[in-house]
């Protein structure tokens, strides 16, 4: 009964069909609910989409009431009066912006916390009911939320306790044991944390500690070369001494026989004068042996220049892996007032969500309202910028760049990211992943989910690259060619029943570490 009963309900409302439509994907919805989507009275504008799988349909389409399905629901309501949309005083609270509690029948209190093992809402006091009773102990209670569903196992409405390690993700007993994770080893959510924790504290660790290797051996080596340095300078000076040595003691000895040979010179007795000379040994030629002059390449300090050239070696060989990429890293903020109305902004301005709130009639729409995209207040004009989006288990989103905002022209809109030749982007969907550019489409080959989304715009090359940033692999290059400022633009895309309410998040780290200042003491 439950199967047939959801087959009969829209996928945006929740309840049951109203002169259904059936799109040419074959999804059904209310006519006032995909109208309401597509914020149109007709099918006349665009560009329209499936709420459930995304796809983009044709601008002129014709909206037809599915008389079968019609039919369908009708019949169901005669024989099921219960199922006709009559809710109970829980479910109509919980209809409502704020959640009551499920106990609080005759005067309905506000809930605080959600039951799990119940499915119930719970205001304080049922809430420390649960706590104090030993057959509620047991329980699972977390913070009040709409959709306690969402925090179950879809297959089997069991509550997610179990976490599989081979496929990574939260699942319920009944996956373990009789379902798709059959065999898989699992953990208990709390002890998989622990381990994730405990893991990334041990990347951490490993990480500083392979870099503290790597200042050990750079420190080693500058001590090394230091030392040769010193020891080079050293004997170079004893060397030095020393031939400044034997100089001094043959100027001694030459100026030593000058003052003799004046003395002589000076006699005026002829056989005293003979006589000092025959005692002197002064009457054969003297023979001193020259003053050599200290030949120059003994003193070219080679080996200090090639100390030098070994240093210059090492740091060409480092220079091949740096700057890495992370070095370009940017942490633009989003800009709230190209928003489309139906997206909210996060106070930071790193994340972008579906609106959680209703769009105030008041709230007039933005110049800027492209397939509910928001961009980023930073636009790059030249060199190298890259970043990243963290957009983990979000079904679908578009993430990419366009050269700004295109004002509108009468009755259209021209700034759809994609589908021009201003912006240039990356679709998911589903699992499935588009590179999108002029109203072109490539399917990409990605073996692992994206959880991140590079960006690396090269303006120099005019190229613009999307990576998977976790294991920084490339998924897809495009060619640019603008001259204009290119901004970075998200697109979260719509929300249908809590499925994609995910945020996009800017990823961005504090006290970001600039290369050029850091390597050259100025800006390029």
């Amino acid at each position: 009964m439950g199967t047939i009963e959801e087959t009969l309900k829209c996928p945006v409302c929740q309840d049951f069909f109203t002169d259904p439509v059936t799109l040419h994907c074959g999804h059904d919805f209310c006519l006032t609910c995909i109208q309401a989507v597509w914020e149109t009275d007709g099918a006349d504008e665009g560009p329209l989409f499936c709420p459930e799988c995304q796809i983009f349909l044709p601008s002129g389409l014709t909206l037809e009431i599915n008389t079968s399905l019609q039919t369908k629901v009708k019949d169901f309501s005669t024989n099921e009066p219960s199922a006709a949309g009559l809710q109970t005083p829980s479910r109509a609270a919980k209809s409502s912006s704020t959640i009551h509690c499920d106990h609080c029948i005759e005067t309905p209190s506000v809930a605080i916390r959600t039951c799990l093992t119940c499915d119930a809402a719970l205001c304080q006091a049922h809430a420390l009911l649960h706590q104090q009773r030993s057959a509620l102990r047991e329980h699972t209670v977390v913070d009040v939320t709409v959709d306690p569903l969402s925090l179950k196992c879809r297959e089997h409405r069991d509550e997610l306790k179990l976490f599989c390690v081979e496929e990574r993700v939260p699942v319920c007993c009944l996956c373990v044991l009789v379902g798709k994770h059959k065999n898989h080893k699992a953990l208990q959510v709390s002890e998989a944390c622990a381990d994730f924790k405990n893991s990334a504290a041990d990347f951490r660790e490993r990480v500083s500690d392979k870099y503290s290797r790597i200042r050990v051996v750079l420190d080693g080596d500058e001590r090394l070369m230091m030392q040769v340095i010193d020891a080079e300078e050293t004997h170079m000076t004893e060397w030095l001494e020393a031939q400044r040595g034997t100089m001094e003691a043959q100027i001694k000895e030459i100026d030593s026989l000058r003052a003799s040979s004046k003395s002589l010179l000076q006699e005026t007795d002829d056989l005293r004068f003979l006589q000092q000379i025959t005692a002197q040994n002064l009457c054969d030629p003297l023979d001193l042996a020259p003053i050599k002059e200290v030949d120059r390449d003994l003193c070219d300090p080679e080996k200090l220049r090639a100390v030098e050239s070994m240093v210059d070696d090492l740091s060409v060989a480092l220079s091949q892996h740096f700057p890495r990429m992370w070095s370009y890293l940017s942490c633009p903020a989003l800009d709230s007032n190209t928003a489309h109305p139906k997206l909210e902004i996060s106070q930071d301005r790193k994340q972008v969500y579906w609106r959680r709130q209703p769009v105030s009639e008041a709230l007039s729409p933005q110049p800027y309202d492209s397939q509910y995209s928001v961009l980023a207040q930073e636009s790059f004009t030249s060199g190298q910028h890259y970043w990243e989006v963290v957009v983990q288990e979000k079904p679908y989103w578009l993430i990419g760049v366009t050269t700004g905002p295109v004002q509108k022209k009468e009755g259209q809109s021209t700034s759809s990211l994609g589908v021009n030749n201003t912006s240039w982007c990356i679709y998911h969907g589903d699992g499935q992943y588009l590179a999108c550019h002029d109203t072109q489409e490539k399917q990409l080959s990605v073996g692992k989910r994206v959880r991140k989304l590079g960006m690396l715009a090269n303006l120099q090359k005019g190229e613009l690259s999307f990576y998977d940033a976790d294991a920084m692999t490339l998924l897809h290059s495009f060619r640019v060619q603008c001259t204009e400022p290119l901004y970075p633009m998200l697109n979260p895309c719509i929300d249908v029943n809590g499925l994609n309410k995910q945020p996009l998040t800017l990823f961005w780290i504090k006290d970001r570490w600039d290369w050029h200042v850091n390597t050259s003491g100025g800006k390029e």
